[in-house]
């Protein structure tokens, strides 16, 4: 079975230094019928204004992942760690029994544009963890990386959630496919470009839900940079 959510039916914040397009129901944005999908939970296309930012703020018991695309990201948090993203860093932060962080543009004059993922964890009430790991994008160029896992299989981050994030660019004709074991979902994010999965056509912004569904198919139109979710 296939569920194509298409970009322009998201949701959309509009703070002034912050244009948040939301992929499932989040804040101020509820959508009975865009929840999630297994444990993912959020899906946060987020575009910061030069010196833009969210102040300290409080999480816990979820599995936060930032996958930067353009610009940097400021990082502070309440066990210490200070880091600055930059795009090809993926950040995952357990916030397990509680966490609080900041994340702002350090630039004055560039924004920044993130994904913002939320994935249910495994287990509650963890000790909370913080790890950063840069996927060079050439290594992902006609290739599935794997990002994020439950044990950092493959060189992967490491996560408390039973997912599997695997990020890809794929040129035009280019094309690749991932099996789907039973019982498994397969949710595709189409970060940039345009690409077609399974026969369907997406573009910037688009996404597909994939169920019964043996294998994927992946195919390259327009400089495709697609993040793909094996969910229990």
């Amino acid at each position: 079975m296939k569920q194509i959510r298409a970009a322009e039916s998201r949701g959309h914040a509009d703070h002034g230094w912050l244009q948040s397009h939301h992929s499932f129901s989040f804040a101020d944005y509820y959508d009975p019928e865009h929840m999630g999908v297994s444990i993912l939970r959020v899906i946060n296309d987020d575009h910061i204004a030069p010196s833009g930012g969210f102040p300290t703020h409080p999480h816990r018991d979820m599995e936060i992942v930032t996958y930067l695309m353009e610009g940097a990201l400021e990082h502070r948090d309440s066990m210490g760690n200070g880091s600055l993203i930059r795009p090809g860093d993926i950040q995952r932060m357990s916030a397990g029994s509680g966490i609080r962080h900041s994340e702002f543009n350090p630039s004055d004059s560039k924004p920044t544009r993130l994904l913002q993922i939320w994935l249910m964890p495994n287990r509650q009430g963890i000790t909370p963890g913080y790890a950063q790991q840069h996927f060079p994008l050439q290594q992902r160029r006609g290739r599935l990386q794997l990002l994020v896992s439950p044990d950092g299989r493959d060189g992967s981050l490491s996560a408390q959630q039973d997912g599997l994030l695997y990020g890809t660019l794929l040129e035009q004709d280019q094309t690749l496919s991932h099996d789907l074991e039973p019982g498994r979902t397969a949710y595709i994010h189409l970060a940039r470009g345009q690409a077609e999965i399974n026969g369907e056509s997406l573009n910037e912004g688009d996404a597909i839900t994939l169920t019964d569904e043996a294998q994927i198919g992946m195919r390259g139109i327009d400089q495709a940079e697609i993040l793909l979710f094996d969910l229990p």
